[in-house]
């Protein structure tokens, strides 16, 4: 089924308003090919009745459907490698340093992370496994690693942790595998110690931040290049008001925050680029 002008017109301006994400006139066939499966499934004939009974579905079902549809959710483990690296050796070893000098007491140091556009979780877990690699005993820290994605499908995916061997062989070393996962069957599930790291939550980063707390360290990466450019500014602007004073931002590696966020300084690490609020 193929959808016309004047139908990409109103899908696009529906996706845009339920989910932030602009689809250009070129990406058509996004909309041909997600969201094809749900008119077999809604019973409708065309693009324009699917939209009609999405927008007269008072309980927002189809919508979910469709956003879960859309979504990119492209994902692996330890993506781009480098900014893992630079968690490791550079921010942790940082954020872990400050907190031990301002600590008055024997109680476990906090430290919050998160992961903004987690998709199906890799990242999240990737970051988890990075701390466990670097911090060694867990109990001297309180750890909490939210991850958050407007796809409900997605974050059950993710809270799930569950996952096949073609997904695993995205990014893992068998070392990894063997360390941090349990073999169950034909998929591989996230051991209880990692998970306990974690928690997962339905957001729409268009939306605001409530209730989140701060910081140390927000993962923002390959995000805000399905926004606007004034949705852009919007995203970083709430992203500053939850980011701690010295707590770093660390944004996908083909992206900028120039003429988007300038309460942002750019620092680079080796080859990767992380950011931090200007004084």
């Amino acid at each position: 089924m193929e959808i016309d002008q004047t139908e990409f017109r109103l899908w696009a301006r529906y996706v845009y308003d339920i989910s932030g994400i602009l689809l250009e006139p070129a990406k058509s066939y996004l909309i041909e090919s997600r969201l094809g499966p749900l008119l077999r499934e809604y019973a409708c004939r065309t693009f324009g009745d699917l939209y009609q009974k999405s927008r007269m579905d008072n309980t927002r079902t189809i919508e979910k459907r469709i956003i879960d549809q859309i979504t990119t959710n492209e994902t692996l483990f330890f993506r781009d490698s480098a900014p893992f690296e630079m968690l490791k050796y550079k921010i942790l070893p940082d954020v872990v340093d400050r907190k031990t000098q301002k600590a008055f007491s024997s109680r476990p140091i906090s430290l919050r992370i998160w992961s903004a556009g987690c998709s199906t979780g890799q990242e999240v877990y990737s970051i988890a496994i990075a701390l466990k690699e670097i911090l060694v005993d867990l109990n001297k820290y309180n750890v909490m690693v939210l991850g958050t994605d407007i796809s409900g499908m997605a974050i059950a995916r993710a809270s799930q942790g569950t996952y096949s061997q073609f997904e695993m062989d995205r990014g893992l070393t068998s070392e990894r595998m063997e360390q941090y996962f349990i073999h169950e069957g034909d998929m591989w599930k996230i051991k209880d110690e990692i998970r306990a790291m974690a928690t997962f939550k339905k957001m729409n980063l268009m939306q605001p931040f409530v209730g989140l707390g701060k910081f140390d360290i927000i993962f923002c990466r390959n995000v805000a290049i399905y926004f606007t450019i004034e949705d852009r500014k919007k995203l970083f602007r709430h992203i500053e008001d939850v980011l701690a004073a010295d707590g770093y931002l660390i944004i996908g590696s083909t992206e900028s925050l120039t003429g988007i966020a300038l309460q942002f300084e750019p620092k680079r690490y080796l080859r990767t680029v992380f950011y931090q609020l200007k004084k």
